[in-house]
């Protein structure tokens, strides 16, 4: 007997068939184990699975707020996006964690970072009433996702780490608004990889992270100790799109999303990782959040690479502090309570 799956809704429409379950532009994997896990699986995937927009979604002001308090709780969007020089002259109230949930004990190399470098919001972003953004991943499944044209046609695109625009254009897009990275990650070509416009988006793990990014900018002795990968000694950036991410960010998705404690063994700290991070920052930001590019092949899966632009393996997050379990459970409650919407299956 040929099985058959009755609709799932009626925006869904069957999901399953002949055993085999089918997803528009997603190739079919082939038969699975039983006819009810591909039925049950089918469903899974559809529901976390957002068709390529062929036109603007409706933005409606201050959706992706009141979707985030389900998330954070008593969620607030009084902190600001990056750290300001004029909160660290007079500190009042120092922060009660060291990097990276807050800034104890880096103040003093932080201040001198914060005076050569900006903070300010792009006025095209600030003035607009409505923010509609993507966060890029990089995993595998943006390859042949046909998705570049309509990435750059969000008010916001942000980027994550060294992940490659020329070349992949037509699955990633080439308008990069802001790009999230830290010193081991920083090995791209800021002219190239990145518009005139972009903003770079230091996010600190650490102190040396600090020293790193001063000794770059005011062209001192470089730092070549105290990185787990030894960062770019030249980088030729211009200071004014260098920004400082407020580790209040990486608080919120470490606590609030993965339960994670602040105060850790030295040796067995776990992190949220910069994606998850960039969708927390979105979530602060905008009033539409829409995410590509999200989630790692399942772990028995020792071949299939997990980026797009690379052949690297799920074995290389080995010793990362790096939790991708428990981030794709995050992940999967905000597609479930419409806090984000998804391009490509997750």
């Amino acid at each position: 007997m040929i099985p058959r799956c009755k609709p799932l809704s009626s925006t869904l429409g069957p999901v399953c068939e002949g055993g085999r379950w089918r997803l528009p532009g997603v190739p079919a994997p082939g038969p699975m184990r039983s006819d009810w896990s591909s039925c049950l699986l089918s469903f899974f995937v559809s529901s976390f699975y957002f068709p390529i927009p062929e036109k603007k979604e409706p933005c409606f002001q201050g959706e992706a707020e009141r979707k985030a308090s389900k998330l954070f709780g008593n969620y607030s969007r009084d902190q600001p996006i990056f750290l300001r020089l004029k909160d660290y002259f007079w500190v009042k109230t120092p922060s009660a964690y060291e990097l990276p949930y807050g800034t104890k004990g880096s103040e003093d190399l932080l201040l001198r970072v914060l005076a050569i470098t900006s903070y300010s919001i792009p006025e095209s972003i600030q003035s607009l009433k409505c923010r509609r953004c993507v966060v890029v991943g990089n995993g595998h499944r943006l390859r042949n996702s046909s998705l570049g044209d309509a990435i750059n046609k969000y008010d916001v695109v942000i980027r994550l780490n060294n992940a490659p625009v020329t070349g992949y254009e037509g699955d990633v897009g080439s308008k990069t608004t802001m790009r999230l990275f830290y010193p081991e990650s920083a090995h791209f070509n800021p002219k190239v990889e990145n518009n005139p416009d972009t903003l770079l988006v230091l996010v600190a793990f650490k102190a040396m992270d600090f020293h790193w990014i001063e000794t770059i900018l005011s062209d001192k002795k470089r730092v070549r100790k105290g990185f787990w990968k030894q960062p770019p000694l030249i980088w030729d950036v211009n200071p004014k799109q260098i920004r400082i991410l407020n580790p209040f960010f990486m608080e919120i998705a470490a606590d609030k999303l993965l339960s994670l404690p602040m105060q850790q063994p030295r040796k067995v700290k776990q992190k949220p990782t910069t994606g998850l991070l960039a969708i927390t920052l979105a979530l602060h930001l905008c009033d539409l959040v829409h995410i590509a590019g999200f989630g790692y092949p399942d772990t028995h899966n020792k071949k299939q690479t997990i980026h797009y632009y690379e052949q690297i393996t799920l074995k290389s997050m080995a010793g990362s502090g790096h939790n991708v379990s428990q981030e794709a459970l995050a992940i999967k409650r905000m597609l479930e309570i419409g806090a984000v919407k998804n391009l490509t299956y997750f």
